[in-house]
């Protein structure tokens, strides 16, 4: 069984944002999680990748359900996650992960 290890650094704390039907997004990371823990007040759609920003076209996720996104490499430079609503708004959170 895969084991999910919280990023404790204050470089990696963290992060949350409020979205409606306009994405929210949070805050910069610096390349290095292997992934992301995700979890919204209400069902959102989420994008996570550098200059991220959500769609109805990404992964929905259901409210109040932490979900592990891995984070795409990408040219490595700092990246975001992103939300929209499905049908009303919320406050996404996110805290940086690794597996092992």
């Amino acid at each position: 069984m895969e084991l999910l290890r919280p990023l404790n650094d204050a470089v990696f704390a963290a992060k949350s944002v409020a979205y409606t039907g306009t994405a929210g997004v949070t805050g910069t990371w610096p390349a290095g999680p292997q992934g992301v823990l995700v979890w919204c007040t209400t069902d959102a759609y989420i994008c996570v990748g550098e200059a991220a920003t959500a769609t109805t076209s990404d992964t929905p996720i259901p409210a109040g359900t932490p979900v592990p996104f891995f984070v795409p490499q990408g040219t490595g430079g700092p990246w975001v996650v992103s939300a929209v609503q499905v049908a009303s708004g919320g406050t996404l959170y996110a805290k940086p992960i690794n597996i092992r």
